[in-house]
């Protein structure tokens, strides 16, 4: 009888732990109240979470398939996963760039910072750990120069494209607070950033296919991507999304994360000529490839929204996935030679670069 009460025990103490983890305020909060009634009139919400627009497994073997999956993932061999020497870095004054004056500041991986025509926007920042806990998924050596602190003091924009930990870091947004005028996400995105302290003034949540003007002749719309979302148990919950920055005399598409779908040639046909193109390039698996863009797809996406220059993120600072760590530079540079009349733009990590 000892035995079993130990057992029962040691199972409660775990289940104690496990509600204590994922109740962490880096975890964020689901939606809830107005938010949530918001949600559920949504088009793209059904069955209790958002929906792509095509039918999007997320694993695309069967069980038995996933569990081999997994398996294949966490033993993973480990030659060219991860880099042998630093990756090189510019360490740039961010605080000392000329508003005035258009250009890009890549961070590795999925952030950077965007200035446009007058206007700072930061993209989904991530300087740490991508994960809850601080010693998982840590930055590759030379890509962890940028914090929080190293940003302008006056961000008109903090994008975020969806909330899984790679593209939203609890401590990054907290630090930034005081210097961010408005935060633009998803449908449920902002549960987090009102739970982490941020004014329900500053929050703009918006489903795909709509829109925010932020005046001075600047437009962010809310377009479709084909991925998911979710910070603890629950998925769905909150909208990822893709974003058209449409400013007076150019626009930039903001991919976020996503696999190929029709939307690309729709909002190509929708937007026209896109100056500026942001690609998810990286942490791709054959067996994620509704969710992820493959390299096959890289150049067909660019021609597809009829981009004038691209730039691919998603790489170059994290351990993600099961392809060597520089094939994403690689599937540019293929780009590159493929695709004659589009600009690739490859930037060292921190170097300020220009796309017109």
């Amino acid at each position: 009888m000892w035995i079993l009460f130990v057992i029962l025990a040691v199972i409660g103490v775990v289940v104690i732990a496990a509600i204590a983890f994922v109740h962490q305020p880096s975890f964020g909060q689901l939606p809830r109240g107005a938010r949530l009634e918001r949600i559920e009139r949504s088009s793209h919400y059904r069955d209790g979470k958002f929906q792509n627009l095509s039918p999007t497994p997320t694993f695309t073997g069967d069980a038995r398939g996933l569990v081999s999956g997994i398996g294949e993932f966490l033993n993973r061999k480990q030659d060219g996963l991860v880099p042998t020497r630093p990756i090189a870095a510019i360490e740039t004054d961010l605080r000392a760039l000329d508003p005035s004056k258009d250009q890009l500041i890549w961070f590795g991986h999925s952030s950077f910072l965007l200035q446009v025509e007058g206007k700072r926007l930061l993209v989904d920042p991530v300087f740490d750990a991508a994960a809850p806990l601080a010693f998982i998924n840590r930055p590759f050596p030379g890509t962890d120069i940028y914090a929080a602190e190293d940003m302008p003091e006056d961000i008109d924009v903090l994008l975020i494209s969806h909330d899984h930990w790679d593209h939203l870091d609890h401590d990054t947004v907290v630090k930034l607070m005081g210097r961010v005028k408005r935060v633009v996400c998803g449908l449920g995105v902002g549960a987090h950033f009102e739970h982490w302290g941020y004014p329900e003034a500053k929050i703009v949540e918006l489903d795909w296919n709509e829109r925010v003007e932020l005046g001075d002749g600047f437009t962010i719309h809310a377009l479709p991507a084909r991925h998911f979302s979710g910070r603890g148990l629950s998925s769905g919950k909150s909208l990822w999304a893709s974003f058209l920055v449409q400013a007076p005399s150019q626009k930039i598409y903001v991919s976020g994360d996503g696999g190929y779908d029709a939307h690309f040639a729709d909002i190509g046909q929708r937007f026209g000529d896109i100056d500026l193109v942001i690609l998810e390039n990286g942490q791709y698996n054959k067996d994620w490839k509704y969710i992820h863009l493959m390299p096959e797809h890289l150049g067909r996406a660019a021609r597809e929204l009829n981009a004038k220059a691209l730039l691919t993120v998603h790489h170059s600072k994290y351990l993600l996935s099961t392809h060597p760590w520089d094939e994403p530079l690689k599937n540019a540079a293929d780009v590159a030679r493929e695709e004659k009349s589009l600009r690739v733009l490859m930037p060292t990590i921190g170097e300020p670069v220009g796309w017109r």
